[in-house]
């Protein structure tokens, strides 16, 4: 029997001191084959926010999974059984995986964005 672990973190890029992202809860066990949610709280002064999900593998960088912007959701190449929900009323924003296998043993960050322009699923590159 497989018991997945899921750590979860956040980072707050928000515009705003009163713009927060936190997880309600550090750790998650699960056995393989269940649903796990993820949630973060937040609390933003702007509605035009995005609230991204990221998933950091061990002993590499952080990679966008997607987000959500009011209605509209944005997924990188990611499985279908990956899908994100927001509560407006409650303020959360929930990452959720669908049979998880010991392969989504990640770490997982929530995090806050003001509006971009371009295309977010574009990676930055420094010409340094």
């Amino acid at each position: 029997m497989f018991t997945g672990i899921f750590m979860c973190l956040w980072l707050s890029l928000g515009d705003s001191i009163a713009d927060s992202i936190e997880p309600l809860f550090t750790h998650k066990h699960v056995d393989e084959g269940e649903t796990v949610t993820l949630t973060c709280r937040y609390n933003i002064s702007d509605p035009n926010t995005y609230l991204h999900w990221y998933r950091q593998p061990p002993k590499s960088k952080p990679v966008f999974l997607l987000y959500i912007h009011q209605s509209t959701k944005f997924k990188s190449d990611i499985p279908p059984r990956l899908d994100v929900d927001v509560d407006k009323n409650k303020k959360r924003v929930d990452l959720i995986i669908s049979s998880a296998a010991v392969s989504d043993s990640d770490l997982y960050y929530c995090a806050l964005a003001p509006t971009v322009t371009g295309n977010p699923a574009a990676l930055y590159k420094n010409p340094f």
